[in-house]
């Protein structure tokens, strides 16, 4: 079917004519037009570099030094031109930063800091479940309901249980259980809210699925934070693609739903930075707390929330679209 469908579709006449017509000029023309400049881009683009090769060499203090000098020395220099007189008719070296839709990069990065905390549940998550949480109370569970169907419990007991624990991995996989049982029941049910509204819920929900991990370290406890946090996602998730849309120029909304996808790549690569080094301090192997590493990561995604609240209200405030209800 979908071979089929990529052999018969033909865009529409005028949008293809219009894209054929676009040059290589006009596309970063429009690029620009969404994020920025070349000088931009390249601070962007170093800092990223500094936090994602940098700490595979460089402890995580020397890596922020670093970044924080080079952004120094960016605006250091983007001083300097702007009183040389150099504008947007300089080469691109020369031309002072200029940052392109600046209410959408904000919204992307505060959207990059959802998608830090999201990223907890894959990446921190499995090592919190190894090393602190009790399973005997699922498995008991799982044991009855074998009982009940008639199923050999040894069978399903090499598969699933290690060192007779269960194994991490299918009670995370219970995020995608949940979201497939109930992302049609969760739109329906916000159907009427804004998109930026039912985002805001969706993260705060995330609050509460990381506090959830304070009542016990136990697996049904687990599982109950899954779940919730699964809600959270539901919540925010599709509705934040939908946001990007409804507020791009109708020429640039093909662009803007792509760039979203930066929000997501930053959540990934922060993600992973505070992984390690929360869990490095906070594990079995620095303080032994793991309570109070879930609050930072509750409190992150409190920041976020806080965050689209003041975006929505100050920011943006003639986004019709994202008023809340």
């Amino acid at each position: 079917m979908g071979i089929t469908c990529l052999v018969l579709y033909r865009e529409p006449p005028r949008d293809a004519e219009a894209e054929s017509r676009r040059s290589l000029t006009e596309v970063f023309s429009g690029m620009i037009g969404v994020v920025g400049n070349g000088r931009f881009f390249l601070l962007i683009v170093g800092l990223l570099v500094m936090l994602v090769m940098g700490s595979k060499w460089w402890s995580f203090s020397h890596v922020a030094i670093v970044a924080v000098a080079w952004l120094g020395l960016n605006l250091l220099g983007d001083v300097a031109l702007r009183a040389a007189g150099r504008d947007d008719t300089s080469p691109w070296p020369l031309q002072p930063m200029r940052v392109g839709e600046g209410q959408y990069m904000v919204f992307l990065l505060l959207m990059a800091g959802f998608w830090t905390s999201f990223n907890q549940i894959f990446m921190t998550l499995p090592e919190y479940i190894r090393d602190y949480v009790d399973t005997s109370d699922l498995i008991a569970s799982l044991s009855v309901v074998a009982g009940w169907v008639g199923t050999d419990i040894s069978n399903w007991s090499r598969a699933l249980l290690e060192n007779n624990e269960l194994k991490p991995e299918y009670i995370i996989n219970l995020n995608a259980f949940g979201i497939i049982a109930f992302q049609v029941l969760i739109s329906y049910i916000v159907r009427r809210r804004s998109p930026l509204t039912s985002i805001i819920l969706g993260v705060s929900v995330t609050v509460v699925s990381f506090l959830v991990y304070l009542v016990a370290p136990t697996g049904w406890v687990v599982v109950a934070a899954v779940l919730v946090f699964s809600v959270g996602e539901m919540l925010a998730s599709p509705r934040s693609k939908e946001y990007a849309g409804r507020i791009a120029p109708p020429e640039k909304v093909g662009m803007y739903m792509g760039y979203f996808y930066w929000c997501v790549a930053l959540g990934n690569l922060f993600g992973g930075l505070l992984s390690g080094v929360t869990y490095q301090h906070f594990g079995p192997q620095g303080v032994d707390r793991p309570g109070a590493m879930w609050v930072l990561f509750a409190v992150l995604a409190a920041t976020t929330a806080v965050g689209l609240i003041v975006y929505n209200r100050i920011v943006a405030p003639q986004r019709a679209a994202g008023d809340l209800s």
